[in-house]
């Protein structure tokens, strides 16, 4: 296996933890699939420029949001901080398994920190 193979599989374990772990807490499966793809709004900031789209698109797909919200879980005991939390790592985690990573400001959509897309 390449080094490239292991960080696909890597990810793609990671989800299916992610979603495991969701089942387990008994959250509905049902909010999983549809919340699912909600991060994938940050993509709207391409709307405005490649740079603006980068920043957006990065900050929604970063592991930092979604850990701090499952920290504030701890705090305020809120499960749809969990919840979401959950999701939205599982989101960034099946993004990275098939190769969408971070995007760079100044190239297109499809060039990310792990591959160019296809």
């Amino acid at each position: 296996m390449t080094n490239k193979q292991i960080v696909h599989v890597e990810y793609a374990l990671a989800f299916v933890l992610s979603f495991f772990v969701y089942i387990q807490l008994q959250f509905p499966v049902w909010l999983f699939f549809v919340l699912l793809f909600v991060p994938d709004l940050t993509m709207l900031g391409y709307a405005v420029n490649k740079k603006i789209g980068a920043i957006v698109y990065n900050l929604g797909h970063t592991f930092i949001f979604p850990l701090l919200a499952a920290c504030a879980y701890l705090f305020f005991a809120s499960d749809y901080l969990l919840l979401g939390s959950i999701i939205w790592i599982a989101h960034i985690c099946m993004d990275r398994a098939i190769g969408a990573g971070l995007k760079y400001p100044d190239s297109s959509f499809r060039h990310t920190h792990l591959q160019r897309l296809t």
